[in-house]
């Protein structure tokens, strides 16, 4: 398979990041995981999977609709089935937001694949993620109540994402967060 015009370092394969393992992809909403999760695995050779849109493949209805209907419990109990079942397959996931600080989640994911914390500041965020009408833990908020609201989460968080065993700056393009995230997995110091 081909990365940019040459063949994919070997460091995949050999043990440092094993085939069978899974890549997950911890952070706020609006850093970008699902773009990113998408680029690296065609790059890495290895199948995505979005944990949001399995969660809503799965209970038939959007994230919003499911907040609304059973609440963010019941997400979250849909959402860890799903990362529990994906990661069986060695592929990139991408995690909802808050999928981390269910109790255990953190060191399930250290146990069962490569975590990889994707950073951004709270504005970088706010911009990214526009109004929000998507987002369930910002809906009918102004922007300065979701930046509020932002910086709490991440607070909330930081701790969990934190743990993860890489940190990887997300600003900038997708190709760019997912040329760091190569780099620290072949061994070279991430910026």
């Amino acid at each position: 398979m081909e990365n940019g015009g040459s063949l994919l370092p070997p460091f995949f394969y050999n043990g440092r990041v094993p085939r069978t393992s899974a890549i997950f992809l911890v952070g706020m909403m609006g850093v970008g995981k699902s773009t990113v999760g998408a680029l690296l695995a065609r790059r890495m050779g290895r199948v995505f999977i979005d944990s949001d849109k399995e969660v809503e493949h799965r209970a038939g209805r959007s994230i919003p609709e499911i907040f609304a209907a059973e609440g963010e419990a019941h997400f979250r109990r849909i959402e860890a089935d799903v990362i529990r079942d994906a990661a069986i397959d060695g592929a990139v996931i991408a995690l909802g937001g808050g999928a981390v600080i269910a109790p255990g989640a953190i060191e399930q994911l250290l146990e069962t694949g490569e975590v990889i914390y994707l950073e951004a500041a709270p504005s970088v965020l706010l911009e990214r993620v526009g109004k929000a009408s998507d987002r369930p833990l910002l809906a009918g908020l102004d922007p300065e109540g979701r930046l509020d609201k932002l910086e709490g989460l991440l607070e909330e968080r930081i701790p969990f994402y934190r743990r993860a065993g890489r940190t990887v700056d997300a600003t900038g393009t997708a190709g760019e967060v997912v040329d760091r995230i190569l780099d620290g997995l072949a061994g070279i110091a991430m910026a």
